[in-house]
């Protein structure tokens, strides 16, 4: 039967890795060890990936804005404000406005 390429390619890298560490010379408690070790780093660097690279890339984007624009972005803000309070003001108004046209 054969495997997917998603299969061949794990099993392609953990040839690799037992070939390039020696893995195979290994006893089993020092393999376990070793595999602990390496699922352990595998984990943190994931999680740390996961967890911290959106706030990173948003605070470079607002680095990048700051550098480009200057301190115009306190101007963004108030006006992405004002525009979302003007739109809602709108809506209720047209909403209250057709209520009463159907009574």
């Amino acid at each position: 039967m054969a495997q997917s390429p998603i299969l061949k390619w794990i099993n392609r890298k953990i040839y690799q890795i037992e070939v390039s560490f020696a893995v195979n010379m290994y006893t089993p408690f020092e393999r376990f060890l070793f595999y602990s070790v390496l699922f352990l780093l595998v984990s943190i660097f994931t999680l740390a990936t996961l967890l911290y690279l959106p706030h990173h890339i948003k605070f470079m984007v607002n680095r990048a804005w700051f550098y480009v624009h200057g301190d115009e972005a306190s101007d963004i803000v108030t006006m992405a404000k004002t525009a979302t309070q003007t739109v809602a003001n709108a809506a209720s108004t047209a909403a209250g406005n057709i209520g009463k046209s159907e009574l």
